[in-house]
């Protein structure tokens, strides 16, 4: 038996005895099959031949990327508070040597994911500290292709997470779409980490909403006006994005309303 990971967006799934006939989450419009068809790997295969870099991103905050980039190629962001560590969103790899470097870190008590395109190896990054609550919003419960006691799913469009940390379902992407509130971030100016519930963009002056990235699907000028209103009661002049680099450092609050008053624009003429 063995947990098979799809190679396009690096979801673990059940484990089976055979490779599974396909992976519902590429199988779908906002996302794709592989064009040579759909590929796995096992857990094992990833640790042969990738792993993961631990890099600081500012005070209280790590980024953990994997290398060579594996499937959607997100980082997952290690947020320090005295409440003990909330890892938000995932990556498909762990390993013995990034669990030990965690743990020099202060460890891992929860996980929180943005959106079904990062669930990735959740599961086993939970077991890896103890089987730590992993918190999905469940609008999106379907999209669970591993089921485990860690999983929380949580309702509503807040949940407030230990060290004063708050999940804020935005919707959009998926409907249960979410951003992670850090309040203690950026020197106590706030930082939203967004997944890319709110995509920053390459120029990191704007953010962007879309249904599918990959297949450039646009969302309607209400949802992003939804988007928009969701985390304005939010204090945070920061953002860090779904990839390394993609950072709005400052001025992220204003960026935000930029972005969807020209979104908006764009999409009314």
């Amino acid at each position: 038996m063995s947990h098979y990971i799809c190679t396009t967006c690096g979801t673990q799934f059940a484990p089976s005895s055979r490779q599974p006939a396909r992976c519902p989450i590429c199988d779908e419009e906002r996302q794709y099959v592989n064009w040579r068809g759909q590929t796995w790997v096992t857990s094992e295969d990833l640790r042969r031949d990738h792993r993961n870099v631990i890099s600081d991103e500012e005070p209280g905050l790590i980024g953990i990327r994997t290398e060579p980039s594996f499937a959607i190629g997100q980082r997952a962001l290690l947020v320090q508070t005295p409440a003990g560590n909330i890892l938000w969103d995932c990556v498909s790899l762990i390993d013995d040597e990034t669990a030990d470097a965690v743990r020099r870190l202060g460890g891992v008590a929860g996980i929180a994911i943005s959106h079904p395109h990062y669930y990735s190896s959740m599961v086993d990054w939970s077991q890896a500290f103890g089987g730590v609550p992993v918190y999905l919003h469940v609008d999106d419960r379907a999209w669970v292709m591993r089921t485990d006691p860690s999983i929380v799913f949580w309702d509503g469009d807040t949940h407030v997470l230990p060290g004063e940390l708050t999940l804020l379902r935005c919707g959009g992407h998926f409907p249960g779409a979410a951003v992670l509130h850090w309040p203690g971030g950026a020197g106590g100016h706030g930082v939203l980490l967004t997944g890319d519930t709110l995509q920053v963009v390459p120029d990191r002056r704007y953010v962007s909403f879309m249904y599918s990235y990959p297949n450039l699907i646009p969302l309607d000028a209400a949802t992003v006006r939804r988007i928009a209103r969701a985390i304005s009661p939010f204090r945070f002049d920061r953002i860090y994005g779904a990839f390394a680099g993609r950072v709005i450092a400052t001025g992220a609050r204003a960026a935000v309303q930029r972005s969807a008053d020209r979104y908006v624009r764009a999409l009314e003429g």
